[in-house]
């Protein structure tokens, strides 16, 4: 999904970006899913994290690389797969 902003009488074009955290919250718990990440890549210039939640869905998410890049040195082991994450999906 994309959004039109207005930016000094020129249209932009804003990417939805998914939010993401390595560690779990402390703000809000009930509003993140906890999942594990099942891959790690990247399309269109964006980071797609693969994650599947403890109750078994599958779900992409798209971050920023710079956000990948964060999230990454945030994590407890040496490779992201079969790590913990906690989501947000925007606009689900």
């Amino acid at each position: 999904m994309f959004r039109i902003v207005e930016i000094n009488r020129s249209r932009v074009v804003c990417m939805a970006h998914d939010r993401i955290h390595a560690r779990e919250p402390t703000h809000h718990r009930d509003r993140w899913t906890r999942g594990e990440i099942e891959a790690l890549n990247e399309r269109d210039g964006h980071a797609i994290f693969s994650v599947t939640t403890t109750h078994g869905d599958q779900i992409e998410l798209r971050v920023t690389l710079a956000v990948r890049d964060l999230v990454l040195s945030r994590l407890e082991g040496e490779h992201p797969v079969g790590e913990s994450v906690w989501f947000r999906a925007r606009g689900r």
